[in-house]
């Protein structure tokens, strides 16, 4: 499959999904009260965001699929080392497993901090301390806002407590 197959696929794809969302499944499993007093707040917000996103990368990954020539471009043609992949894949459910494990007792912000700087290290970032600058700041920064600007609990551990 050629870069240009891959890229409709994909977008069409993407755009079916986003209008199953946003037409049927949002609509039949999110609930949300009727008196929500800031729409930003309502459990129905971020899924439709969402499903908004994801039609745009769509429609994004149709206008590029245009730009590539119709033959040649060959999609997976070096694949590299599959033992290397598949190693970085283990490693990878390792790093959700021990995410699940650490939530409850350290919490959502140390938790994330130290799956971001996993994740970024896993593979292998050109940008290092930036990952690891990203990896300490925003959960922090998603914190503040939640915790302080929002009014939203987020889950704290049994060993480290934010303010």
């Amino acid at each position: 499959m050629n870069t240009r197959k891959s890229h409709i696929h994909l977008g069409l794809f993407c755009l079916a999904l986003s209008g199953f969302l946003i037409l049927a499944g949002i609509p039949a499993w999110v609930s949300s009260p009727s008196n929500v007093p800031n729409v930003i707040l309502s459990p129905l917000f971020w899924p439709y965001v969402l499903a908004g996103l994801t039609a745009l990368t769509g429609l994004g990954l149709l206008a590029t699929a245009f730009q590539h020539p119709v033959e040649g471009d060959k999609l997976n043609e070096d694949i590299g080392d599959r033992r290397a992949g598949m190693l970085r894949l283990a490693v990878m459910a390792v790093i959700m497993l021990a995410a699940i494990w650490a939530m409850p007792r350290i919490g959502m912000v140390w938790t994330s901090m130290a799956v971001f700087a996993a994740t970024a290290f896993l593979v292998q970032t050109r940008h290092p301390k930036t990952a690891l600058i990203c990896a300490v700041i925003l959960p922090l920064v998603l914190y503040a806002f939640f915790a302080h600007v929002a009014g939203v609990a987020v889950p704290q551990g049994n060993f480290v407590r934010l303010p």
